[in-house]
């Protein structure tokens, strides 16, 4: 009570004292940053008439000798007066980067304070998103370094103030359209409107504008010529929707614009060597180091490129292709080969022709995502094999309505029913799931995935490097069809790992980078994991490599077959006939081939016969560099294993009984009336293979009930309709299993 009676009786002074305080304290951190500001070094204005001096980063193969592209080698500028702008490109920039422009004195607050608390809940006090004026960017890019750190904001910030009282709005930005970088080599609104649209920047329309606005904030990711164009086409519409709501532009021109689709010239690039590759190693720096880094500190780049077979591999396309175009309507293709036991990326061939216009060479078809076809069907084999199945097991490759909800004989595949049929319409009954998949049967390789388990496989071929296959309730059974969509990076990459053994090497592309000074800023080791287990993986290999069990659908010939080196191949086309590839790896190199057009035009012919050449003429050469190693041996226990899964889908023991039998009869009776009373009994014993496995568990006990599972009476039908039709009366003397009547 006293202390209470205290407080009421002096709570002025008390607020008096507490305001003094924080006044003392506020005055003390004042002066404290004020004498630090006046320590720093902050360069004179006069040196905004010097430019900073970039050092380029140059990129270079495997070797650190061959140079495939030097940054700056061919840097284009042109200054210009504010006068020959284009009004739309001053609004747009405006509008984008700094709608304050005109109201603010070198520095907006507002956007500061935004800035800090966003980079301060994303735990980046220094990075992240910028308040910066346009001010503060042409300070940035004219004489301060780029290092990130706050004494250098500080400067900015102060030099941003400086400059605002030396030169009037207009020519502030003036100056900074006539430096900021736009990608590459182009710097400066006249070289970037002459590079994507051949005018002059006085000539550019309002959605042209909006484009150029949107490039500068990440000039290599927002590239019109790389592979993000749809975010380039969101970053635009943003800066329409921030001129109509700065008053900039009217609805009309708002709507206009949006409605207009604008045509880029093709892109002007020279003194680059293997230039798939290289855009996408600097794609992948810029997300590292960011654009300015890139573009100033003078980097050497060495990269895990083979420029010797790089070559080889960029002749070989551009010569199939041409054949492919007459033959095939193919009018492009890719190439990628990577090293198993490393993860280095050696090539990366992304079009027939990189600067071709016909066919939209800079776009990348090694990083686009296609339909895969059958090409899928190793990882889907290989996770059954993972469960307990082995090539040996016995499936039947019968008619089959695969969907529940439709009758067992529907041979429709309208939703919901889904009765897919084989490449040659042709069904061989019995079949081991090596035959299966070197043939690429669809119908055992459907009940494979079904039993593989469709989410199980989904997250075994992600773990092998697949990034792309993600939602497995939209595939569903078609997956193993090739129902997802896939990259030829990707796929190359996650056969490398049968081909390193189930050993799966993380993607690298840079060997090491060095400063200006020599200095190693980055060398990425040699990361890697199990993934798959050795023996799952000698089994895929052991199939892909079988010239036998591939020669019903290859012949004993082809140009998958190597007499002197353990090769595995895989082909895979998609049903339209959009998409035709061939996969394949020795144990220490994998290449993947991709053949088709990038409009998504169909194709003529097999795909064998399109894809397959180029494959083979490149690996050729690529083998006779690498030593002779050889794929491991599977290692296949039977013992104990049920007659299916082992390869039987006759039981053997209920066969060996009535050959005794009969034989005991004929000896001592002289007939053979047990024979037609016994072979009905053993045929009828056959079943798919739901009726002896439960597909979780194959190794388990056979499955109390087996028409629980909601596959069994459609598998059943097939099989008992197979029966039928090769048995025939031998079956009349005991009923089938199940009937049409007992469904």
């Amino acid at each position: 009570m006293k202390i209470r009676s205290w407080f009421r009786k002096n709570w002025k002074e008390i607020i008096i004292d507490i305001l003094v305080f924080s006044l003392a304290i506020i005055i003390l951190v004042s002066a404290t940053i004020l004498v630090w500001i006046s320590t720093l070094d902050i360069p004179d204005l006069s040196a905004f008439e010097e430019r900073r001096i970039l050092q380029s980063t140059k990129i270079y193969d495997r070797t650190g000798e061959v140079l495939l592209y030097d940054l700056h080698q061919d840097v284009r500028r042109t200054i210009i007066p504010f006068e020959e702008m284009s009004r739309h490109i001053k609004n747009a920039t405006v509008a984008i980067e700094d709608d304050q422009f005109y109201n603010h004195f070198g520095i907006d607050l507002k956007a500061i304070v935004r800035a800090a608390l966003a980079n301060f809940q994303d735990g980046d006090l220094l990075g992240g998103q910028g308040g910066s004026t346009i001010t503060q960017q042409v300070i940035k890019n004219s004489i301060l370094d780029r290092d990130k750190n706050l004494s250098r904001k500080v400067k900015e910030a102060i030099l941003s103030i400086k400059l605002e009282q030396v030169l009037e709005k207009d020519e502030i930005l003036a100056v900074y359209l006539n430096e900021v970088p736009y990608g590459g080599t182009i710097y400066g609104i006249e070289e970037a409107s002459q590079a994507f649209f051949g005018k002059k920047a006085a000539d550019l329309t309002l959605p042209e504008a909006a484009y150029l606005a949107a490039i500068p904030q990440a000039p290599t990711y927002l590239s019109p010529y790389g592979s993000h164009r749809d975010d380039l086409n969101h970053r635009k519409q943003l800066v329409l929707d921030r001129m109509r709501l700065n008053g900039f532009i009217t609805i009309d021109e708002y709507e206009e614009a949006k409605a207009t689709v604008v045509e880029f010239q093709p892109q002007a690039v020279t003194g680059i060597r293997a230039p798939h590759f290289v855009m996408y190693v600097i794609e992948q720096l810029v997300k590292t180091y960011g654009e300015e880094v890139l573009t100033e500190q003078g980097f050497k780049v060495i990269t895990t490129l083979d420029w010797e077979l790089q070559k080889e591999a960029e002749r070989i396309v551009a010569e199939k292709v041409v054949i492919n175009t007459e033959k095939f309507n193919a009018s492009n293709a890719g190439l990628v080969a990577t090293d198993p036991k490393t993860g280095d990326l050696l090539v990366m061939v992304g079009s027939r022709d990189y600067f071709s216009d016909e066919v939209e060479g800079n776009f990348n078809i090694a990083l686009a995502e296609r339909q895969p076809g059958s090409a899928i069907k190793p990882f889907v084999y290989a996770n059954a094999f993972r469960k307990g199945y082995l090539p040996s097991t016995i499936l039947f490759d019968v008619p089959t309505q695969f969907s529940p909800q439709c009758e067992p004989w529907s041979r429709s595949s309208e939703s919901p029913c889904y009765a897919p049929n084989n490449h040659n319409n042709k069904f061989l009954g019995p079949i081991s799931m090596r035959n299966a998949l070197a043939q690429s049967l669809n119908i055992p390789a459907v009940k494979t995935l079904y039993l593989a388990g469709i989410k199980n496989t989904v997250k075994f071929a992600n773990d092998m490097g697949i990034s792309t296959l993600t939602d497995p309730d939209r595939y569903g059974l078609t997956l193993v069809l090739g129902g997802g969509e896939v990259r030829l990076l990707d796929m190359t990459y996650a056969y490398g790992v049968f081909a390193n053994n189930g050993i799966k090497a993380e993607p690298r592309y840079i060997l090491k980078i060095e400063d200006n000074r020599g200095t190693i800023i980055t060398e990425p080791e040699v990361k890697t994991n199990r993934v798959v287990e050795e023996n799952v993986a000698a089994m895929v290999s052991d199939i892909l490599s079988d010239n036998v069990a591939r020669t019903p659908l290859w012949g004993a010939n082809s140009l998958i077959n190597f007499s002197n080196r353990d090769v595995a191949a895989k082909s895979g086309s998609t049903n339209n006939f959009r998409d035709a590839w061939i996969m394949g790896y020795a144990p220490n190199i994998a290449v993947g081939a991709w053949c088709g057009n990038n409009n998504n035009d169909t194709m003529r012919g097999l795909s064998g016969l399109i894809t397959t050449p180029l494959w083979r003429e490149f690996i050729d050469i690529a083998l006779a560099k690498l030593p002779d190693e050889n794929f491991p041996e599977p290692i296949i226990n039977t013992q104990g294993i049920k007659p299916i899964i082992r390869g039987e889908y006759i039981d053997a023991t209920l066969l060996l009984e009535i050959v005794q039998n009969q034989t005991q009869i004929i000896n001592t009776e002289g007939g053979d009336s047990q024979n037609k009373l016994d072979l009905p009994t053993l045929y009828n014993n056959i079943h798919s293979i739901l009726y002896f496995v439960s597909k979780d568990d194959p190794l388990g006990g056979y499955p109390a009930n087996p028409s629980m599972d909601p596959q069994y009476i459609n598998w059943e039908y097939g099989v008992e309709e197979w029966k039928k039709n090769t048995f025939g009366p031998l079956l009349e003397q005991s009923k089938p299993i199940v009937t049409e009547e007992d469904l």
